[in-house]
């Protein structure tokens, strides 16, 4: 084991600086004199930069010379550039301009906003959003956010925070003024102050949305330079994810309900939602989907006829497996393409997002990319006959997901457990023949020396099956150093995924990989109640938190320990969110196997927990105890008492491991108050405890400082308790 910390940093540096994939774009095709196609492809990245602790973002191009259906040669183009202060950017539909919403700051170190506009070689438009003060900052997420042209190219929607009245104190001091006589005679116009406001609370959206509360749609004339807001969207609606309707009649839009109140939005699909459409007037606004159910994710097809968008129940688990349905636009009628998937070998959609562009040229067939067990792999959904083609079969083994699809041409980023995002294009094979797909390599990321992987196969022993959804089975990864000295038994670190409803796919992840290289073996369980394995699975969790998922990761632990070369006298546990959760169960439940835990974030009680979380109703609070959440009713003793006995926190006087608590300070998925809670019981009982505390960082821990701090941590927590 590699347990030199000087050495453990280099390690963490190297692995660290291998960028991810996060966008690309597709340039209009060039035809040659000779009659040779070409076209650009645009991508960014982003990289940790330790020195200044912060993810720095940067492009790369490359060219692609092909004969609309196969490559002919590619290859960079130039070297990588740094790009500063874009929160979003898109090219409009010919290709011919730039949309760029900027953020700068003033030596004051105030923030403003730049909407830019590009063409060919310059800057044709500079609008000073902030100054204009229309409405308040642009939403930059994947949530609400959008940055969408026109049709004709000539005017641009986006999502920002609605504007407000000016709010101040009953005694807020008047500042004299003085003006001219001139300046008197002229009338004053002044925005409405409301007195006594100053410090009303406005909700926001929950974890990572904090800024985020009153949408609203906004759209800029480019000729004029002219900002409007739209309106006649219903006042009980925050709107997102717009884009412009066929003809550019209007927009249409996804609608989130926020009455009586708002709940966290990150992660959770479940929200109750619908598609509208609102015409430029604002005295049309109509409802195109249902209203009782959450959709999300809508993208107009090619030939501007037919919407796709995906589909859940509203409330229940907070991911599950999804419809995918289609609209037209023209006869208004709704069909599904897809449907919720209970246990097959295609196991369904589970997709939190779809791709910006992901429709074929046909306008009739959609490439998507989505969990499968413990891959993430890409398919081709043919719409009219809902048939779904594997696109990755046969491929090389790990994860893929889409960037974007443009003339057929698939943009593609893939990665395994030892391999770093690889760039990988392909073109769309005809209806049919999508199984003959052929992928290039435009951007090789060599398989690390050292790792080796595996996806193992579990069936509950009997006794655990859930009657009511049996015969479910899960899996596990295992990377384990390689090669493995003769007769060594390697150290464990077992990692159950957060969520619950979550997955973890053979992808690249630094902390396993980092893990792995100094010398632990790393098993990522994915318990029944993981995403990828079919509805199912997921339904099966709901009421069996603290029980079903402990009994899997217990028993893949056990069976690990009997089938590999792993010493059962130094098995560490490391989880985060539900994670954490379950790594707090386990070493309450099976105290004598566990010689180590870090707990990242973790839901301890479930009873304290409903009151100060965003997601009161759905994952650790009421529908993951086996209740319906009821926004107006508080729940009754037996439910808190139910709660309590899913949690770790009963199980708190049998712990004996030393236990490493990480938390965000702002977190609202898991405030840290759990873990505060945590932390004081074990160190009443006299249990080896440290808690890390991270200003400025979320549930995810991921600021660069924070999660490279973490990494330390945790290494050296492993080799100091499990003596390596």
């Amino acid at each position: 084991i590699l347990n030199n910390s000087e050495e453990i940093v280099t390690l963490y540096r190297e692995l660290s600086h291998f960028p991810s994939l996060t966008s690309a774009c597709i340039g209009p095709e060039v035809t040659t004199q000779y009659g040779g196609k070409y076209c650009n492809i645009y991508t960014e990245c982003s990289q940790r930069d330790l020195e200044r602790a912060e993810n720095v973002k940067f492009c790369r191009q490359y060219l692609l010379f092909h004969d609309s259906q196969s490559i002919v040669y590619s290859g960079p183009s130039g070297n990588c550039t740094e790009i500063k202060g874009e929160l979003l950017s898109r090219e409009s539909p010919s290709g011919a301009q730039k949309a760029v919403l900027r953020k700068t700051s003033n030596s004051k170190g105030e923030e403003k906003q730049f909407l830019e506009v590009w063409e060919k070689n310059r800057k044709v438009k500079s609008i000073e959003l902030t100054a204009l003060e229309k409405h308040g900052p642009v939403y930059e997420d994947d949530q609400f956010g959008c940055l969408a042209w026109s049709h004709s190219e000539t005017h641009l929607l986006y999502v920002a925070e609605k504007k407000r009245p000016k709010a101040e104190s009953f005694f807020q001091p008047k500042a004299p003024e003085l003006r001219d006589e001139e300046e008197l005679a002229k009338p004053e116009p002044r925005d409405k102050v409301i007195k006594g406001d100053k410090f009303v609370f406005h909700e926001d959206w929950g974890e990572t949305l904090g800024a985020k509360s009153t949408p609203t749609l906004c759209v800029l004339d480019i000729e004029s330079s002219n900002v409007s807001v739209l309106e006649g969207i219903p006042e009980h609606i925050s709107p997102g994810q717009a884009f412009w309707s066929p003809g550019d009649t209007g927009v249409v839009f996804t609608g989130w309900w926020h009455k009586p109140f708002r709940l966290g939005l990150r992660h959770c699909t479940n929200r109750r939602s619908a598609l509208f459409y609102v015409d430029l007037t604002g005295r049309h606004c109509e409802l195109l989907s249902d209203d009782t159910k959450a959709v999300w994710s809508p993208r107009l097809s090619s030939d501007q006829c037919r919407i796709v968008y995906l589909e859940n129940s509203a409330l229940g688990p907070h991911q599950q497996c999804s419809r995918l349905l289609m609209y037209d636009w023209y006869t208004k009628l709704t069909s599904t393409v897809l449907e919720v998937v209970p246990r097959q070998s295609f196991t369904g959609l589970y997709c939190t997002v779809l791709p910006e562009l992901f429709w074929a040229a046909d306008s009739q067939r959609v490439v998507l990319d989505t969990a499968q067990r413990s891959h993430q792999e890409l398919f081709v959904v043919d719409t009219p006959t809902s048939s779904v083609t594997s696109l990755t079969k046969g491929a090389p083994t790990g994860s893929w997901t889409l960037l974007t699809i443009d003339r057929d041409l698939l943009v593609t980023r893939f990665s395994a457990p030892n391999c770093p995002p690889t760039l990988m294009v392909a073109f769309l094979p005809a209806p049919g023949e999508e199984a003959q797909v052929t992928w290039v390599c435009l951007e090789e990321a060599r398989p690390l020396s050292g790792i080796a992987w595996a996806v193992h196969t579990f069936k509950p022993p009997p006794k655990q099956d859930n009657p009511q959804y049996a015969g479910l089975d899960f899996e596990a990864i295992l990377l384990q150093p390689s090669p493995v000295p003769e007769k060594a038994q390697l150290p464990l670190v077992v990692m159950p995924h957060g969520g619950p409803h979550s997955v973890f796919v053979a992808s690249w992840m630094l902390y396993p990989a980092a893990l792995c290289r100094m010398g632990f073996a790393v098993l990522l369980v994915n318990y029944r109640g993981s995403l990828g394995f079919g509805q199912d699975s997921v339904a099966s969790l709901p009421g069996n938190v603290g029980c079903q998922d402990v009994n899997d990761v217990q028993f893949c632990v056990e069976q690990m320990l009997q089938e590999e070369l792993l010493d059962p006298k130094r098995v560490a546990l490391l989880g985060g969110s539900h994670g954490g959760f379950l790594a707090c169960h386990l070493i309450g439940q099976y105290p004598g196997t566990y010689r180590a835990c870090v707990a990242r974030n973790p839901v301890v009680n479930m009873a304290s927990m409903i009151g100060c979380t965003d997601i009161p109703d759905s994952s650790r609070c009421m529908t993951e105890a086996g209740f319906s959440y009821d926004a107006v009713a508080l729940p009754d003793p037996s439910q808190w008492v139910e709660m309590l006995r899913h949690s770790p926190m009963q199980y708190i006087d049998q712990v004996q491991t030393p236990v490493l608590l990480m938390l965000g300070e702002d977190d609202r998925r898991v405030p840290p108050k759990q873990g505060l809670e945590y932390y004081r019981a074990l160190k009443a009982r006299g249990i080896p405890t440290r808690l890390l505390l991270f200003p400025g960082n979320n549930h995810a821990i991921s600021g660069v400082e924070a999660e490279a701090d973490g990494f330390m941590n945790i290494a050296l927590w492993l080799i100091q308790h499990l003596k390596c």
